[in-house]
């Protein structure tokens, strides 16, 4: 089994391209104007069409209006919706797109019940809750949270970068990884080669799972 690897947070042409070098299965695209990743769905558009084949394109919003959803899948190629905001699955599968809902973990969160409410999400997104902040907070959470027996299904984000998320992969060997301030010089500004260290770390946590 190989875990996934989202890259997310993409503002710029060359970072897409090496998320894409590098390995990474998918790349995210923000549309929530208060993250400091923040994309305008013109570059957004940029990004998506310069990126190689299979590499999915996953657009990211927060509680944003149906029409804002709309505008953007009608110019950019996305393959996926993650929704990080207190949206409801009837609003999550209205959108003509597969997606995934992030859940920010805390005590008292139980993440069976959840997969049971979004049944129509394609996998449940697993981030650290911190108050006030949808994501991208580069905190990580107790990983002993998740139970075991859906542990394959989730992906996995929250505070991972190269450094820990070799023990992230072997630990919870989750369906997939995503990262975001992780592997960044500044906000929405990417370092290749931290990129390169974390999906390598993904591949020793892999060979430790077999």
């Amino acid at each position: 089994m190989r875990t996934r690897v989202k890259i997310c947070g993409i503002t710029r042409i060359e970072d897409g391209l090496a998320a894409a070098r590098a390995g990474a299965d998918a790349i995210g695209l923000v549309f929530y104007p208060n993250s400091s990743r923040f994309v305008e769905t013109e570059t957004a558009a940029s990004i998506a069409r310069a990126l190689p084949p299979f590499i999915s394109k996953v657009a990211l919003f927060v509680n944003a209006p149906a029409d804002e959803i709309s505008a953007v899948l009608q110019q950019v190629p996305i393959d996926l919706i993650q929704f990080h905001g207190n949206e409801c699955p009837e609003y999550c599968a209205d959108h003509g797109r597969p997606y995934i809902k992030a859940i920010r973990m805390k005590e008292g969160i139980d993440l069976l019940a959840e997969r049971e409410r979004y049944d129509t999400a394609c996998g449940l997104l697993v981030d650290s809750y911190v108050a006030g902040i949808p994501g991208g907070t580069g905190e990580t959470f107790n990983w002993s949270l998740i139970p075991q027996e859906i542990a394959g299904e989730i992906v996995l984000a929250g505070g991972l970068e190269p450094r820990n998320v070799q023990e992230a992969v072997t630990t919870v060997r989750p369906w997939g990884v995503d990262v975001s301030g992780g592997v960044e010089i500044s906000g929405g500004i990417k370092d290749a080669r931290a990129i390169q260290q974390f999906v390598t770390g993904v591949q020793h946590g892999d060979r430790n799972n077999h």
